[in-house]
């Protein structure tokens, strides 16, 4: 019994199926549109039956006052049933946004740098008689870092003037006795060279004498390797090494797909991983691309009057890059097109759908901004997604904020 009801529940099931599928539609190609189609239940019943009754009533055959053609097309279809040109136009809520000009801003990441690194060396050799600086104190152009003995120096110096006082000496009396025409007036070229010579001499002299006191030309904070007193310094070897920290560098590489953005003397502000910020301008600009990373190198220089910025820390930048209209958008207001191209869906005149693309530069928590918009559009908040750009719509003007 058992058996018999499992057989009877799955002859159903046949049959059922069986049913549903002779209500589909037979294509066959190569006849044209639409010649080509027929009820498959028209294979079983030829001239009628139950089944073909069945498919009529059911709206699927063509042939039926309310059934659908299969040969046409959907908007043709839609336009059959109220939902084309004619249909009543959807609703949609608009609200009315105009652009601003805003700063455009370029970020960099980088560090910073030292201006320059300044190795102060001696211009003579000599042994080290006194240090005057430490490592890490702040010194100015004009001060002494270290000082040679200077030995036999001085006496050269004392010797030198010696010779010029004598010449000097020589060279007077010489004048004096060419005035009274004791001597011929020639003979005073051998006292003015003499002269010349020994004042010479003793410049030189006094020159090697100051070589001794080695000093600085720049101003920066010091750093070593430092002399030690009692050590040899030959000539070119450094005292101490002075690190120029005003101005201070950060250094960053912009990519190639915003290099055009780039200029000299733009406005930049800094601020390093340690909180503290700073003002500066693009001061360089590299004329070539890193091989490696395809971006190019560039400079900003910083005001660092207080030594409050060190070399080599993070930071980050942000470069001004001029003005531009930018408009505001929620998130939920972006969409996408037939062809995948990003931008949103306005009303125009005559309540007409266009489509604009957008191009987004900054992302906030207050909306997407972009650029490439008019400078005045009503905006389809809700409901875009489903119009398309020439249908006419009925918009409904929002106020208020607009939805995220």
């Amino acid at each position: 019994m058992r058996a018999i009801y499992s057989y009877g529940v799955a002859l159903i099931i046949v049959l059922v199926l069986a049913v549903w599928l002779a209500t589909g539609t037979l294509v066959t190609g190569g006849k044209g549109p639409g010649n080509g189609e027929k009820p498959v239940v028209s294979l079983i019943e030829k001239n009628g039956g139950p089944l073909t009754n069945a498919v009529e009533k059911s709206g699927v055959d063509e042939k039926a006052p309310s059934g659908i053609d299969p040969a046409k097309t959907i908007a043709e279809r839609a336009e059959d049933t109220g939902g084309g040109a004619n249909a009543t136009p959807r609703s949609v809520r608009i609200t009315e946004l105009t652009a601003t000009a805003m700063p455009i801003e370029v970020p960099l990441r980088g560090r910073t740098k030292a201006k320059a690194s300044v190795a102060v060396v001696a211009q003579t050799s000599g042994i080290v008689q006194s240090v005057a600086v430490d490592k890490g104190k702040t010194v100015k152009a004009g001060d002494t870092l270290c000082t040679l003995d200077q030995g036999a120096r001085k006496l050269a110096v004392d010797q030198a003037q010696a010779s010029v006082e004598q010449a000097q000496t020589a060279f007077d009396s010489n004048q004096a006795l060419v005035k009274k025409g004791l001597v011929a007036e020639n003979t005073s070229l051998a006292a003015s060279s003499a002269l010349a010579g020994a004042k010479t001499a003793l410049e030189n002299a006094q020159l090697e004498l100051g070589r001794t006191v080695i000093k600085t030309d720049v101003d920066g904070v010091v750093e070593g390797p430092l002399a030690n007193v009692g050590s040899m310094l030959s000539m070119g070897q450094p005292c101490a090494t002075v690190v120029q920290l005003d101005p201070m560098l950060f250094i960053a590489s912009v990519p190639e797909a915003k290099i055009g953005y780039a200029k000299l003397g733009l406005p930049a502000t800094v601020t390093t991983i340690t909180g503290d910020k700073a003002e500066g301008k693009v001061t360089y600009i590299a004329a070539t691309a890193d091989d490696a990373t395809r971006s190019f190198p560039v400079e900003i220089s910083i005001a660092n009057a207080d030594g409050k910025l060190r070399d080599g820390i993070t930071a980050d930048a942000v470069v001004n890059v001029g003005t531009a209209p930018v408009t505001v958008l929620p998130q939920s207001a972006l969409t996408l097109d037939d062809k995948g191209v990003l931008g949103i869906r306005t009303v125009e005149a005559g309540n007409k759908v266009a489509f604009h693309e957008v191009t987004i530069i900054k992302d906030t928590r207050d909306g997407v901004w972009v650029v490439g918009l008019p400078f005045k559009i009503n905006l389809i908040t809700v409901g875009q997604d489903f119009v398309q750009p020439g249908q006419v719509v009925d918009a409904k003007t929002v106020d208020g904020e607009l939805p995220s």
